[in-house]
C-alpha cells in the first residue's frame, strides 16, 4: 500500500471540518493528523465564543465523521477522530487566534528579543497590521511583530 501524504490528507479534512461547522457558529482551529498503521489519530480543536461544550464536540465528531466516511478522505487503515477544546492555555499561532483573545492575558516567546525582553507575559490590548501591542504588569506597553513570535499561548491564572 503507498504511503499517505500527510499535508494533502490535512487539507482535504481541514475543507471537509469547515464545511461541517459551516451555520454553527463553531471554528476549526486547528487540524492534525498523527501516527501510523492503526494507531492513527485524528485531531480536531474547536472553539466559539463563550467556550466549547461537550455537545459542541459530539455535533462536530458527527458531521465531520459523516463527510469523511462520505468522501474516503483518509485511506488506509483505521484511525480514532478526537474533537476537543484547544484548552484554558491555547496556543496562539494565526493573526485571528490573537485577534479572539483581545483583552486577555498571554504568554509570548520571541525568536529575537524585543526591547531587551524575549519572554513576555500581559494583557493583549490589540493586533494591528501583524503586530501585537501587550500592556505588561508593570504597565510597559510592549508592540510584538508577529514574525518574531516563536511561541504564544494564552495565560490563566490559576
Amino acid at each position: 500500500m503507498p504511503a499517505v501524504d500527510n499535508s494533502e490528507v490535512l487539507d482535504r479534512v481541514t475543507g471537509l471540518s469547515e464545511r461541517a461547522a459551516a451555520g454553527t457558529g463553531i471554528e476549526i482551529i486547528e487540524v492534525q493528523f498523527r501516527g501510523a498503521g492503526k494507531a492513527r489519530l485524528l485531531r480536531l480543536y474547536i472553539d466559539k465564543p463563550g467556550g466549547v461544550t461537550h455537545g459542541d464536540c459530539e455535533l462536530i465528531s458527527q458531521r465531520v465523521g459523516a463527510l469523511l466516511d462520505e468522501d474516503d478522505a483518509i485511506p488506509g487503515d483505521s484511525y480514532t477522530l478526537e474533537v476537543s477544546s484547544p484548552g484554558l492555555e491555547r496556543k496562539l499561532t494565526k493573526p485571528r487566534d490573537f485577534e479572539r483573545v483581545i483583552g486577555q492575558k498571554v504568554r509570548v516567546i520571541l525568536r529575537e528579543p524585543v526591547a531587551g525582553i524575549k519572554n513576555i507575559e500581559g494583557k493583549l490590548a490589540g493586533v494591528e497590521q501583524d503586530t501585537l501591542n501587550l500592556e505588561t504588569a508593570s504597565g510597559d506597553s510592549v508592540r510584538i511583530p508577529l514574525d518574531r513570535v516563536q511561541k504564544a499561548n494564552l495565560k490563566f491564572d490559576w
